[in-house]
């Protein structure tokens, strides 16, 4: 359809106001919400990750490009709850103690809220000890742990036993990502899914909440 492939098209191009317009037409036309979600804004996004994951573009590109996402859903998000829509899946994300880097998780943030999943933004400087308590009461099916430094890697471990001495670790998937990252440190420290960029560690999550 047209409208739905504007969307996607302005989208691309990080024309937030042009996507917010084309939104706000679409919902006039009395087009249902949850098809401009899922039909303009996510495939718009998709293939802004596909294109970074390819590094077609780069970080400034992906940032305005969900900077237009954002326009776009911050005008669904109250239609989607009167629909009754459910979220895709519910991620608790954070970088971990120690670490105040954030564009990292910023970028993970927007991926995975392009492939519809609900993010819970804890921020920077996470206690193991808080991304525990939000996801069970969020009941969440991810915990998402970024660092950026060496020195805070091993916070990560820190979460990961937290989830075990909860007795929440079989219910939550543990993802970790960040430039020192590798997959043995992921299973050396028995997190469940390493990730090196924000769109693969997103198509990650939205396999977990769908399986």
């Amino acid at each position: 359809m047209g409208i739905l492939n504007d969307i996607s098209q302005k989208l691309q191009q990080g024309n937030a106001k042009a996507v917010k317009e084309l939104v706000q037409k679409a919902i006039d036309d009395g087009m249902k919400a949850q098809t401009i979600l899922e039909e303009g804004l996510m495939p718009g996004m998709n293939i802004i990750g596909d294109k970074f994951k390819k590094n077609e573009i780069y970080v400034p590109e992906v940032l305005i490009a969900a900077r237009a996402m954002n326009a776009g859903t911050e005008l669904l998000r109250p239609l989607l709850i009167e629909d009754g829509v459910e979220s895709k899946g519910k991620v608790i994300l954070g970088t971990v103690k120690g670490d105040l880097h954030d564009i990292g998780k910023n970028l993970v943030r927007m991926m995975m809220e392009g492939k519809g999943l609900e993010v819970i933004d804890l921020g920077i400087d996470v206690d193991a000890q808080d991304f525990i308590e939000a996801a069970k009461e969020e009941k969440a099916q991810i915990i998402a742990c970024s660092a950026l430094l060496t020195t805070t890697m091993t916070e990560m471990k820190a979460v990961v036993e937290a989830a075990e001495d909860a007795g929440i670790r079989d219910d939550v998937t543990i993802m970790i990502g960040g430039a020192p990252i590798t997959d043995a440190f992921c299973e050396s420290i028995g997190a469940d899914i390493y990730k090196p960029d924000a769109a693969s560690a997103a198509e990650a999550a939205a396999e977990v909440c769908s399986a």
